[in-house]
């Protein structure tokens, strides 16, 4: 997650060099929804886990790491804030880690709750922890797919260089 600035305002790292430090305050905005949490690995070892979770067990810096909020799910469980299938709806992306340590990064094609997005990551890659990272604004492009999205201006990224065998 990124401010006006096109800085991180949460914790960012990017080859094991940090650009900012975990960001446990208050405030507005989906960010701020707590909890939030951090998407992070190293190695091609992914994991999602709330930010009080990321403070409170991870004492090596990853290779990457990034804050995003609000957590869609916990535990195979639903944000505490977040319903079934509530009113705002926009289009959507997070990233949830499998069982087996595979990330999943998915967006949904046209506008969808909170509730739903979490709800895939729970019943089709069996995720237990997912994390969303943006909303109105996002937009993917893999070209295996043929799908160029063009919604906004180029900002923050996830790029995946390999895919795992």
């Amino acid at each position: 997650m990124f401010g006006e600035d096109g800085k991180p305002i949460g914790y960012y790292v990017k080859d094991g060099e940090r650009g900012h430090e975990l960001n446990r305050n208050d405030g507005p905005g989906n960010f701020h929804m707590k909890p939030n949490g951090v998407f992070f690995g190293s190695g091609g070892q992914w994991r999602v886990m709330t930010a009080d979770d990321f403070y409170a067990k991870v004492s090596d810096r990853p290779e990457f790491g990034t804050q995003s909020g609000p957590m869609l799910l916990i535990g195979g469980k639903l944000h505490p804030e977040i319903t079934e299938d509530g009113p705002s709806r926009t289009i959507r992306n997070g990233v949830g880690v499998d069982a087996s340590g595979r990330a999943h990064f998915v967006i949904s094609e046209g506008p969808v709750s909170f509730g739903k997005l979490a709800r895939y990551f729970r019943d089709i890659p069996k995720t237990s922890d997912a994390l969303y990272l943006d909303g109105g604004v996002s937009a993917v492009w893999v070209p295996a797919m043929g799908r160029m999205d063009a919604r906004a201006p180029i900002g923050p990224m996830i790029v995946v260089e390999e895919k795992p065998e």
